[in-house]
């Protein structure tokens, strides 16, 4: 006899998690369906272990200039191989953490491959080879991303790495080229270059992160040329050859034909929906390539059957945004009216220094027509914790617009822009006013005080710059 529950999730990660957890909260009985491990790509593979060895990075990098703070380290050793453990001990804490919430909220999990053959019925092939019927009142598609391959000769190569393999490297390369110019390629390129390893970017656009501010992005690639790093931009790659001691690239530059030869060969050009091989036609769900169709409320065109996270359009490929996503559907499925507004949305990029931004571009105002728009400008240089942590690159730039100076955009380049970004996600959210950003007092001495100053700059008044 088959197991009854309100709600089966399929996939893990943490868009299905988190649509377990707020399921079991509300008293629901359900179940959760992860092939892998608890966490997904992010926890296991992707946002958690990438910025351990981020941190790692970053240590390093401040540790070689910590005379300046009166330390004096002669002989400093890295240890690879204990970040690595490190970085295992952190993602097997979380992911062990994520098991007691489900058994607190009463969630039954399942190891294993998912088939849903139908709203109401779910097929397991468990770890172990046994075969289980799950009937579900509800189905959750919460089947994530896979990795993007372009059709260049050669990407097909075993040896070549994403970034999956790349968290796991168990010794460090001489030399490294990454393939790309997104989040990943950039966070990829920024970690081994931190640790040591000589890095060259090949991108085959104008311009990296096309959903950020352009001043931003240049500001960044400058930072990250100085650092070290290697860019090589309009760069399309004609060919990839495996060759003794690492790979050829034939790449087509403005100038003619150009190789290049590194160790390793990292691909990150970006990830796609996945739909975790589920006959979506069968089951009567809407979709094409660029993921599952869902409403506000999760609903997918299938009755009963909603879809989280990667998997939906549209698109944001984010953990934050999933987490979001699964807490809808599962209200939705207790009858409680909820909707995923995807409208102000912070996305994060964790190179060092980090880049953040909510809302829009300058470049993207003026695409759409916004009047008076606006600039307001400050530099970390002239803050006055940046200084005190000798962390002073890097700016933040508030964007608005009309007779009002509301706030339609903020992005931040600079330490802790993660942290910081969520000032401008609520001013952006609650429609606030660059005046009244202004008007709330920081306190001080901190780097939030940059955004205090940003928002003044608006109005020219920014206090700590000679000049504007």
């Amino acid at each position: 006899m088959s197991e009854k529950y309100k709600a089966v999730i399929i996939g893990g990660g943490p868009g299905g998690y988190l649509a377990a957890l707020r399921a079991g909260s509300l008293g629901l009985k359900t179940a959760v369906i992860e092939k892998e491990e608890l966490g997904g790509v992010c926890l296991n593979h992707g946002c958690i272990p990438t910025k351990v060895l981020t941190h790692g990075a970053a240590m390093y990098r401040r540790l070689q200039t910590a005379d300046q703070f009166g330390f004096n380290i002669k002989e400093m050793e890295f240890n690879y191989p204990r970040l690595q453990e490190k970085k295992k001990e952190v993602v097997s804490e979380l992911v062990g953490h994520i098991g007691e919430l489900m058994e607190n909220k009463k969630v039954d999990v399942f190891y294993g491959e998912a088939r849903a053959l139908s709203a109401h019925q779910v097929s397991v092939r468990t770890l172990k080879g046994e075969e289980i019927k799950l009937e579900a009142e509800n189905l959750v598609l919460a089947t994530g991303s896979d990795e993007v391959y372009p059709p260049t000769p050669g990407i097909d190569h075993p040896d070549i790495i994403t970034s999956r393999e790349a968290l796991a490297l168990e010794e460090l390369p001489e030399t490294m080229a990454v393939i790309g110019g997104g989040v990943i390629a950039l966070e990829m390129a920024s970690i081994f270059m931190g640790l040591g390893v000589k890095v060259q970017i090949v991108h085959r656009s104008e311009r990296f992160l096309r959903r950020n501010d352009l001043e931003m992005v240049r500001r960044l690639s400058t930072y990250m040329r100085k650092a070290g790093l290697g860019i090589m931009m309009n760069s399309p790659i004609e060919l990839i050859e495996k060759e003794e001691g690492g790979f050829k690239l034939t790449v087509n530059t403005k100038k003619g034909r150009e190789i290049v030869n590194a160790e390793s060969l990292l691909l990150a050009v970006g990830r796609k929906p996945a739909f975790g091989d589920q006959d979506l036609e069968a089951l009567g769900v809407e979709y094409d390539k660029n993921g599952i169709k869902v409403n506000s409320k999760m609903e997918t065109s299938a009755p009963n059957i909603y879809a989280v996270g990667d998997a939906t359009y549209p698109n944001y490929f984010l953990a934050h945004t999933a987490y979001h996503q699964g807490i809808v559907a599962a209200e939705n499925i207790a009858g409680i009216e909820a909707h995923f507004d995807g409208s102000v949305v912070p996305s994060c990029l964790f190179t060092d220094p980090e880049l953040s931004f909510v809302g829009l571009s300058e470049e993207e105002a003026k695409e759409k027509g916004y009047e008076n728009i606006k600039t307001g400008k400050f530099p970390f240089s002239a803050n006055g914790k940046a200084a005190t942590q000798d962390e002073k690159e890097g700016a933040i730039k508030i964007i608005t617009a009309g007779s009002e100076d509301k706030v339609i955009g903020v992005h931040i380049l600079g330490p802790h822009a993660s942290d910081l970004i969520q000032e401008g996600t609520v001013a952006i959210a609650r429609g606030m006013t660059a005046r009244e950003m202004a008007e709330l007092i920081h306190p001080h001495p901190t780097l939030g005080e940059s955004v205090w100053e940003a928002a003044m700059a608006i109005d020219k008044i920014a206090l700590h710059l000679t000049k504007r």
